[in-house]
């Protein structure tokens, strides 16, 4: 507890532009932020006041830096679990704890898990050998997608096989690096969706709507929320299969739960527990951002409400451009506010670099390809400081889902008090 404040201080490992923008909901919250960050330049390290430098791979390093905090969070999964394991030891409180964490940072450990839950996952297989895969190849068709088991975002650790020679090539490579590998289908797929939700260690959880993804390279670069792309029972099924996982894993706080919308019905694709991506939407688009439901998930405090505040919102991640604009960051941010007054810039704080992600913007209103048109010339400008005439569009309004989200905000009771934590998982 902060005797400053009298409230609680939570710690987050890693010092990304999640704890960033967690420090900025913290603010809000009358909540103190103390974050471990690798580097004095990590942008949480930029804007927070209780910052710590050092590596989040040793123990010693993150039983001090957990000292004082009321609880230990994070804006990464890639703890070692050795670590995770022994904070836990310590009496240290961690949410997400270990048992949950490990299918967040072992993709074959997750995809055994849900599929023996009965949950749609792509046809896999573990990789020991070229074999392995071509057997696979052989049973499910080409292409392939080959996948590093741990580690990898951003479409980094993700490899297309569409041939048996070039599936004979990359693999003896992987392998000969020492890399650990599994083999999935490549699941034919009408639209990549995300459901973000949040649980609490009571056991109460929420749900944000549906919404759509779009990706260029295997990098996420548009959320359109709610998805304008499925039915009303699509987007429930969702919300349904989220809060579902995230209480089979014991999940504490936000988990984002990437999808397929497939003829064969929604297939989990990957699961991140910790504010996602997918969810900046939120800050401008939710009543309660996924930044603030997150730390009070974490601390147990009762979840906040998750109604959308705009019949659309849409989110465009900016990356860093190919070569360094001549125009200066202040500058294009003067060009594109003169342009688009209503748009909500959040930069992070990142040096630029080339397909990086350095900023996101949100834009709000009905009018969804107007919107599109408008996030998509506004990320490519503060990209490049190239300003190009905006697409004429047509006039299609949104209209907001018949399914009330209010509806979508579920609550789940487990005897005992509001205090008590819930157990782990037995088999985790």
């Amino acid at each position: 507890m902060d005797p400053r404040t009298g409230t609680p201080v939570v710690g987050m490992v890693g010092a990304g532009q999640l704890a960033r923008m967690t420090h900025q909901a913290a603010v809000a919250l009358g909540q103190s932020l103390r974050v471990l960050a690798s580097s004095a330049d990590d942008p949480a390290a930029l804007v927070a006041r209780d910052v710590v430098v050092g590596p989040y791979t040793d123990l010693a390093v993150v039983r001090s830096f957990a000292a004082g905090c009321d609880v230990l969070t994070f804006d990464h999964e890639h703890v070692p679990q050795p670590v995770l394991r022994g904070l836990a030891c310590a009496g240290v409180r961690v949410h997400p704890g270990p048992d949950a964490l490990l299918y967040a940072q072992d993709k074959l450990a997750m995809r055994e898990r849900l599929a023996g839950l009965g949950i749609a996952v792509p046809p896999f297989a573990s990789v020991s050998s070229v074999t392995d895969v071509l057997v696979f190849g052989a049973k499910y068709g080409w292409p392939c997608v080959l996948k590093a088991i741990r580690g990898g975002y951003d479409g980094r650790g993700v490899w297309m096989l569409n041939t048996p020679s070039g599936a004979r090539r990359v693999v003896a490579e992987l392998l000969a690096a020492g890399r650990p590998l599994l083999v999935e289908q490549c699941v034919p797929l009408r639209a990549e969706l995300a459901a973000v939700v949040a649980r609490s260690p009571y056991g109460q959880g929420a749900a944000w709507p549906v919404v759509q993804t779009l990706q260029r390279e295997g990098i996420c670069v548009e959320v359109i929320a709610p998805a304008p792309s499925i039915a009303p029972a699509v987007a429930l099924a969702g919300q349904e299969l989220a809060l579902r996982i995230a209480t089979e894993l014991g999940v504490v706080g936000v988990l984002a739960v990437e999808l397929f919308d497939t003829a064969a019905g929604l297939v989990v694709n990957e699961v991140a527990m910790r504010p996602h991506n997918s969810g900046h939407w939120t800050i401008e688009g939710s009543r309660t951002s996924q930044f603030e439901q997150h730390l009070r998930a974490v601390l147990d405090y009762p979840l906040g409400d998750t109604t959308p505040t705009a019949p659309v919102t849409v989110m465009a991640n900016v990356l860093g451009a190919p070569t360094p604009p001549a125009m200066s960051m202040d500058e294009r941010l003067h060009h594109l506010f003169a342009r688009y007054p209503h748009a909500k810039v959040h930069l992070y704080g990142k040096t630029e670099r080339p397909g990086r992600k350095i900023a996101h913007i949100t834009l709000q209103g009905t009018n969804l390809p107007q919107l599109r048109a408008q996030a998509q010339t506004a990320a490519n400008h503060l990209s490049t400081g190239v300003s190009p005439p905006p697409p004429r569009v047509s006039s299609v309004s949104v209209r907001m889902s018949s399914v009330s989200v209010r509806e979508l905000s579920v609550s789940v009771r487990r005897r005992g008090g509001p205090n008590r934590s819930l157990p782990e998982e037995n088999d985790d």
